[in-house]
């Protein structure tokens, strides 16, 4: 049986939104039989993204209780314990992105010129060298290697700055941190060896209108493409735990991590992937990660509540040590209207850090000998980092009887004068390449992931697709588990035409979730007669009232003209609206494994199952159209929602992974303030070319204008070309694809489309 098929087959509810545009005598018209009277005041729109809004924050809430379900400790040993931590392992480095394989290098590249040699510092018993190592493909970690004098280290550490310091600054070779703070520093003055690489910054830049922090501006792109800002990040790092595995061939060593602020995420996530990172320490980052959609955008992770909050992370370290400093993290905000995701970062508090470190306890209970997950609160949780007793602790866990040195003179400096920016650049530009190189790559990753799909009969592609249609709706739309609710369908009249009568409709779809929307039914509708139905959807910061009246310059009255041609039309209202008040509902969802559309596929499930019980509608006969952000939805939905027996995309369609993720094109995501569109891992599974697959073989048609700002023709060609080929060259039904071009603008055109739904939903023409 179908994914469709299995979805509960309840009554619809539909979705009440936004004031009437219509006449205000209706407002006391009786509502259609079988309905309730809608007495929703006010903007139903509104209220629809406020209840999406309570929703999302509730099953933010629920996913600590559900992350149990998908982890089965076995504490009997640790050797036992670190096995079973293997599924968590491998789901988590899915989701950070870390996919392409490291390079193996027999030491780090020494930095230099006969001008400006590499060793520059020289301090109390260690030397400071520039240095560089490869990472993954063509990308290389780059910083400082700090040596000790002494032939024999107490251990190797990988010191992780924060992107708002240098390596030059916990090294104490710049200026900015005070000398306690300088923790890669402090660490080599007491007989370790240090490596230090640099993160990407934090720093504002314009890019084509909108202003993008650095990190945002490689996230957007890598996040299309299944990779992750930090899991480059943490390729660099593990990198060099890889050479320190090989420096020492077969005697035991020590390898450890020290990271501040986003190094403390680097250094928490790394000990819990890597069980040869024998100790970690984490400063001025642990916190619930509850409020994730607050901080900045880079650090969205999709699916990383599902499973993971940071005591979970703190578990996977476990039997080995793990120490948290309390400490003032970095500050840092991103204000809203800048283009770039709003976001902030801010202290976790103290009460907050105690709480997550005791649930991380209670995770391992029972494992013996007890991991040590070691708490220091530098000055109640807002001191200095770096302090002297978490730097204690962490030398006492990595070579127990090494003792802290006392802080010396500062390294003297071997060099005139330094910039960063350059080598800063040099990692932006490496990351960029390597992001351009996947989504150059992607095609024929995507024709991997489809490779078994049996295309030889139309039997044979129906039952292949379906595995492919769980995956979409699991791994990349999201799909929540609730049953739809009943559908306590309330209504009023709002429209009075000489040709239809429209009515304002909502329904409940899940607990604070309504899907709202206007009915247009044609008034020459025969008693027992049944007609098709044409769902007509918005796009961006859209009204269902301008598909119906006005004559928009982008909708022309779609829904009311096609009534007028005898159809049975809905306009739904969907979630795009309000600026960032919808984008961050994008952002509360993506920690949960959910997206926008994982509430608009079931708001449309319920809108159709409503429409299929009246008894004007034809249940086999109902449609989807849709422009712009409803092309989007023309793309995402039918594939989900059976009873749509066919789409047209309008002002939409095109090389959509290429849209998301170029950094040359004119027309890419990468420079806009739609900081919401991204959808993790599409780039490697489904292009619009697949999900147009998902919809086959019900009929599919695209509608292109030659100026339309989306994307050039040339792109749509090309994309559109491989749905015709399958349609008409693979499967023999090249009758049901389509597509027109006409000269005009991003809007409908309504022609080829309207012949498209005559002869498809099958009503004669006017």
């Amino acid at each position: 049986m179908s994914l469709l098929r299995r979805l509960p087959r309840l009554r619809f509810l539909l979705p009440a939104v936004f004031c009437s545009l219509a006449v205000a005598s209706s407002a006391a018209a009786g509502p259609l039989p079988g309905t309730r009277p809608l007495t929703i005041d006010g903007d139903i729109a509104s209220q629809l993204v406020d209840g999406v809004d309570r929703f999302l924050l509730r099953e933010i809430e629920k996913s600590i209780e559900r992350r149990a379900a998908h982890w089965q400790r076995d504490t009997s040993s640790p050797g036992q314990y670190d096995a079973s931590m293997g599924p968590g392992r491998e789901r988590l480095a899915h989701i950070l992105g870390l996919r392409d394989a490291r390079i193996p290098f027999d030491g780090p590249e020494l930095v230099g010129t006969t001008a400006k040699p590499a060793l520059v510092g020289r301090g109390d018993g260690y030397r400071v060298y520039v240095v560089r190592w490869p990472a993954f493909g063509d990308v290389h970690g780059e910083g400082l290697l700090l040596v000790p004098a002494s032939a024999e280290s107490v251990g190797d550490v990988v010191a992780i700055p924060d992107a708002g310091q240098t390596p030059e600054m916990i090294a104490g070779l710049a200026k900015g941190l005070p000398p306690e703070s300088q923790f890669a520093r402090r660490l080599a003055e007491s007989g370790c060896r240090v490596l230090v690489p640099m993160l990407v910054d934090r720093q504002v830049e314009p890019r084509c209108g909108v202003r993008l922090t650095n990190r945002e501006y490689l996230y957007r792109p890598a996040f299309e493409l299944g990779r992750h800002l930090i899991g480059y990040e943490l390729q660099k790092v593990l990198a060099g735990i890889d050479w320190f595995s090989r420096s020492h061939g077969d005697r035991p060593s020590r390898r450890s991590v020290f990271g501040f602020g986003e190094g403390g995420m680097l250094a928490l996530c790394s000990a819990a992937l890597d069980p040869r990172i024998d100790v970690a320490c984490v400063s001025g980052y642990f916190a619930s990660r509850q409020n994730l959609w607050q901080e900045p955008l880079d650090r969205n992770v999709f699916g990383l509540l599902e499973r993971f909050g940071d005591a979970e992370l703190a578990a996977m370290v476990a039997p080995r040590t793990l120490i948290v400093e309390a400490a003032r993290g970095p500050q840092f905000a991103i204000p809203p209207g800048t283009g770039g995701g709003p976001g902030r970062l801010v202290t976790p508090e103290l009460e907050e850090v105690r709480r997550e470190l005791a649930r991380a306890r209670a995770l391992t209970e029972g494992l013996q000998p007890a991991p040590r997950l070691a708490l220091v609160e530098s000055g109640d949780g807002v001191g200095s980092f770096g302090s002297a007793a978490a730097l204690q602790a962490f030398l006492d866990a990595l070579s127990p009887g090494a003792k802290l040195a006392a802080l010396g003179k500062p390294p003297e400096q071997l060099r005139d004068s330094f910039d960063p920016a350059p080598r800063h650049q040099r990692q932006m530009h490496e990351l960029d390449r390597h992001n351009q190189w996947l989504l150059a790559e992607s095609p024929y990753v995507r024709e991997e992931f489809f490779a078994k799909l049996d295309r030889t009969s139309l039997e044979t592609f129906q039952k292949g697709i379906e595995s492919c249609r769980e995956y979409f709706y699991d791994e990349v739309i999201g799909r929540f588990e609730h049953e739809l609710l009943p559908p306590n369908v309330r209504c009023r009249k709002a429209y009075d035409q000489p040709e239809w009568t429209g009515y304002e409709v909502v329904l409940d779809v899940f607990p604070d979730v309504i899907a709202y929307g206007i009915l247009l039914l044609p008034k020459d509708v025969k008693p027992g007669e049944r007609r098709p139905v044409v769902v007509c959807q918005h796009g961006l910061e859209g009204r269902p009232q301008q598909l119906v009246a006005g004559d928009h310059r982008a909708y022309h009255d779609l829904a009311a003209k096609l009534a007028e041609r005898g159809f049975v039309t809905f306009a739904p209202q969907n979630l795009y609206l309000f600026g960032d008040r919808f984008r961050t509902l994008q952002r509360k969802a993506n920690p949960i494994k959910r997206t926008l559309f994982s509430i608009i596929v079931p708001q449309h499930e319920q809108i159709v199952r409503w429409l299929a019980t009246l008894p004007q509608v034809d249940p086999q006969r109902i449609g989807l159209y849709g422009l712009s952000y409803g092309g989007k939805t023309a793309m995402r939905v039918p594939p989900l929602v059976e009873g749509y027996c066919l789409s047209i995309c309008s002002a939409d369609f095109n090389d959509w992974i290429w849209k998301n993720a170029s950094t040359r094109a004119r027309h890419s995501y990468v420079w806009t303030g739609e900081y919401e569109i991204f959808e993790f891992d599409l780039g490697n599974t489904f292009n619009y070319a697949e999900m147009a697959a998902l919809i086959c073989p019900r009929p599919f048609m695209v509608e292109r204008g030659h100026f339309d700002g989306v994307a050039p023709d040339e792109r749509v060609a090309y994309e559109f070309a491989k749905v015709r080929h399958l349609y008409q060259a693979q499967l023999g039904i090249g009758d049901r694809c389509g597509i027109e071009w006409f000269v005009g603008p991003h809007t409908i055109h309504g022609q080829g489309t309207f012949e498209f739904l005559h002869r498809h939903l099958r009503w004669p023409e006017p």
